[in-house]
């Protein structure tokens, strides 16, 4: 069964509503998408990562799977495209302050600052939070995912790509692998190729949750 981002997140406010706390979705699916980047690497130690986040809660996922990855020994670059006091969740909030504390993590604010080749690169800047036109800095971004030669994958859905319909904005991320979370979004199907390898994973969100939803 395929869901919209509506309903999505209508489960999650209901599963937080019932005591799953939102930080809880945010830390289970960073986690589970960095297990499965580790399957596929064999070893992550000592790769170059770079990961994208944006503002909202995709970059926080994003965030979540940095100190995952520091945890697996990577070398780890977030790049925020934004100011910090921009973050617009509370569970993302976190999360950066959290970072913030980690040496093994490296905190960069602008593209010019990247030094190094990156061997995997995480796309956490929109996920289903698009809307409208791609614009700067989310635009220069996704340009420079594209233009590397290296293995990307995509939280919840390639950025750029509106997760109810598969229609794409005028740049969106080509991704090796999506790791999206509890239902396969319902533009997915028809963008497959976009997303490169799909997997779909539960993120402890009580099945209660979706009760007058589904």
């Amino acid at each position: 069964m395929e869901i919209s981002v509506d309903q999505m997140m209508q489960i999650e406010n209901n599963g937080h509503a019932m005591g799953f706390l939102k930080k809880f979705m945010m830390e289970n699916a960073g986690a589970i998408a960095v297990k499965r980047l580790a399957e596929k690497f064999g070893n992550l130690e000592s790769k170059q990562v770079l990961v994208f986040v944006g503002l909202g809660n995709n970059g926080g996922d994003g965030l979540v799977m940095a100190r995952h990855l520091a945890g697996y020994d990577s070398k780890v670059t977030v790049i925020l495209l934004g100011t910090p006091d921009k973050i617009k969740t509370e569970e993302s909030q976190w999360n950066w302050g959290l970072l913030e504390k980690m040496n093994s993590v490296k905190l960069i604010s602008d593209m010019i600052s990247i030094d190094f080749i990156p061997e995997i690169i995480v796309d956490g800047i929109l996920g289903t939070g698009i809307s409208g036109e791609i614009r700067e800095p989310y635009l220069s971004a996704i340009k420079y995912i594209n233009n590397s030669n290296c293995f990307k994958i995509a939280i919840d859905i390639p950025s750029g790509i509106d997760p109810d319909n598969g229609n794409t904005a005028n740049i969106f991320v080509q991704s090796d692998m999506t790791v999206t979370f509890h239902k396969m979004k319902k533009g997915m199907p028809k963008i497959s190729k976009m997303c490169g390898e799909i997997f779909v994973e539960k993120i402890g969100i009580p099945p209660e949750s979706e009760n007058g939803v589904l």
